[in-house]
């Protein structure tokens, strides 16, 4: 039995001659959260937007708890939706701003207190609910805004990048408590970011958006060690890419600057002589041989930055630069620019990249 509870249907949205969403299709299960991801201008809060019901697509349909939304205002879809720029209002305290929509809906204000009282506990504020939001901190005020969207338990939470204009420390320590009380209440959830660390420390799914369309949808996991496309591979992660040509497509044999490796599977709709682009994570690479990464190739080494715990070293390998991260060890130095070294790696571990 399906547990879809939000569903985004051939969505297209189009600004004049310009498709800004295009062939979006999408099922949110109940509490689940998902990130749309992607950079500036992929349409991702556009996509929000239409959700909220903000915007109106061209075509397509949003349903929300089997009911279809689209024609719907924002104020009618029970749609909580945090916003970068916290939108507190100045004038009220922060009290006042988490039971907004309470009063709006006309609760009775003994059910508002205790509501109230819920949220600021929720968000770690409790003692906070009389003063006002240039009282308080950044990371704080977006906590308040955080709890007035959730306060009328809504079927959607939407986070537009809430925690772009917050400083890093604040940052991690947001997103680990908005990932807590989003589990803990059970909201199904959208959040957009650019940030490819905080979609893939908060989600449960992550949709990598390019060009108006969902590039690919996966888990945190699937979407890094299994990238559909080059897009998605270089976006999320860092990646080393290797330029080759097939020997044999059959067995997965590629020639990189005049060595061989075996991929040991199959190059589908490649020939021999073909290019290829082969794609590593630098925690695939390890520096000189090393036992269960039989694959070795030479290299010179361009630069090494010692970072205390890691040093991170930048290699050539002919034409191509591979990037690995090593260890700190007191009793092997690192090798110095200009050495010639060997790089190991398990063939299993390319990526085979595809446009």
């Amino acid at each position: 039995m399906s547990d879809t509870f939000l569903s985004i249907k051939n969505v297209r949205k189009s600004f004049g001659a310009t498709t800004v969403v295009q062939d979006f299709n999408l099922d949110v299960n109940h509490g689940e959260f998902v990130s749309f991801l992607g950079p500036s201008g992929c349409g991702k809060t556009t996509m929000l937007r239409i959700v909220a019901g903000f915007e109106e697509p061209t075509s397509g349909r949003i349903i929300i708890g089997g009911k279809d939304v689209t024609a719907l205002r924002p104020n009618q879809r029970n749609i909580g939706m945090v916003f970068q720029s916290y939108a507190l209002f100045p004038n009220m305290t922060v009290g006042q701003n988490v039971g907004f929509g309470l009063r709006v809906a006309g609760m009775p204000k003994a059910e508002q207190a205790k509501r109230i009282d819920e949220m600021l506990r929720l968000i770690k504020l409790p003692d906070l609910a009389s003063r006002y939001p240039y009282q308080l901190s950044g990371g704080q005020q977006q906590r308040v805004a955080l709890a007035r969207a959730m306060a009328g338990k809504p079927q959607v939470l939407l986070l537009d990048e809430p925690l772009s204009a917050l400083d890093a420390k604040v940052r991690v320590s947001l997103r680990e408590e908005i990932r807590a009380i989003q589990k803990a209440l059970g909201i199904t959830t959208i959040f957009v970011t650019h940030d490819q660390e905080e979609a893939m420390s908060m989600s449960d799914r992550i949709v990598v958006m390019n060009g108006g369309r969902a590039e690919q949808v996966g888990t945190p996991f699937e979407i890094y060690n299994r990238p559909a496309t080059r897009f998605v591979a270089n976006f999320v992660g860092t990646l080393n890419v290797l330029e080759g040509k097939v020997t044999n497509p059959g067995t997965g044999a590629v020639e990189i600057e005049g060595s061989g490796v075996i991929l040991g599977r199959q190059i589908e709709g490649a020939k021999v002589g073909d290019p290829i682009s082969l794609a590593l994570r630098p925690e695939s690479v390890s520096l000189g041989s090393q036992p269960g990464r039989p694959a070795e190739l030479d290299c010179t080494i361009h630069s090494v930055n010692f970072l205390g715990s890691v040093i991170r070293i930048r290699a050539n390998v002919g034409s191509n630069f591979v990037s690995l991260d090593t260890f700190n060890n007191a009793s092997a130095p690192p090798p110095a620019a200009g050495d010639k070294a060997k790089i190991s790696f398990s063939p299993d571990d390319f990526l085979v990249l595809k446009d």
